[in-house]
């Protein structure tokens, strides 16, 4: 596809890459590869490089075998200026490499600050954001305009979330269907030509027993499905995630790819690149987006 609408570009860079992948960017310095590590873990713009240097080294690694990268902010943020300064940086980089961005900031505010936010994201270079729906649609709107999106978090992967959003309502819905709800009404505000929604979801790999539902809610919405891989999330887990012409989400792994068992030495780029080729092959191997 050639539109400018996000939910049609990430189709068809899915669609050119041949897989629903997302590689997560959450670099430590405690993981990092012996090479990158900084001479002093209490500076912080010693530190703040060496997560830069890694982060750009993974985007090169896994630009041809992923259809996107999530960025974690916190993992940058952290390191303070510094660290804000090199996300930018990776956020641009990655953008520019072909990879579909999304900025996992996770953001969540009134109208005008959301404006402000999405603002923020769409100068980093950002394609999608992740933001949080308690607000309601006047702090997602935002993040739509200018061509922008967003990934509305619904159902997450964390075990504590289901204290919250497994909640029965009185009308019976659960709170993650409330808001799955919500997502489809102001989903349907930007429509591709695919389609797909410019508002999407997170819906996370470890809630099997529920994506199915939560697809029949969400018809129009791209997943962005995090947990598979370390935190326990499988193939079958994931699969009731796509939609029925084989796309419409995008599954994210991120230490499993970018700190792989193999990982070591001067050529731990080539240890993450397989590892983003295997992860490309077990996704392809359950959902195919038809051409």
């Amino acid at each position: 596809m050639t539109s400018e609408h996000p939910a049609d570009r990430l189709l068809a860079r899915v669609r050119a890459v041949g897989a629903a992948t997302c590689v997560g960017l959450d670099p430590v310095i405690d993981r990092l590869p012996s090479a990158l590590e900084p001479s002093d873990r209490a500076d912080a713009a010693a530190c703040a490089l060496a997560i830069e240097r890694f982060s750009l080294g993974v985007v090169e690694a896994v630009a041809d075998h992923a259809a996107a990268v999530k960025i974690q902010a916190a993992c940058f943020e952290r390191h303070g200026a510094d660290g804000f300064a090199a996300m930018a940086r990776v956020l641009r980089a990655a953008h520019a490499s072909g990879l579909v961005v999304v900025y996992d900031a996770k953001r969540g505010d009134i109208g005008i600050s959301a404006e402000h936010y999405a603002a923020s994201a769409r100068a980093f270079g950002a394609d999608w954001t992740t933001v949080n729906a308690y607000l309601g649609a006047d702090g997602l709107r935002p993040f739509l305009a200018a061509g922008g999106a967003a990934f509305a978090l619904v159902r997450t992967s964390n075990p504590s979330g289901d204290a919250l959003q497994g909640q029965r309502l009185a009308d019976g819905r659960t709170v993650a269907e409330m808001v799955a709800d919500l997502v489809t009404e102001v989903g349907r505000e930007s429509l591709g030509a695919s389609g797909y929604s410019a508002l999407g979801a997170v819906v996370g790999a470890t809630k099997r027993a529920e994506i199915a539902a939560l697809r029949a809610r969400m018809p129009q919405a791209w997943f962005l499905v995090p947990g598979y891989g370390a935190q326990g999330g499988t193939a079958d887990d994931v699969r009731a995630a796509f939609a029925k012409d084989g796309g419409g989400a995008l599954i994210t792994a991120s230490r499993s790819v970018i700190y792989p068992a193999a990982q070591g030495g001067d050529d731990w780029k080539s240890a993450v690149r397989d590892a983003a080729k295997a992860f490309a092959h077990e996704i392809r191997a359950i959902a195919s987006p038809a051409k």
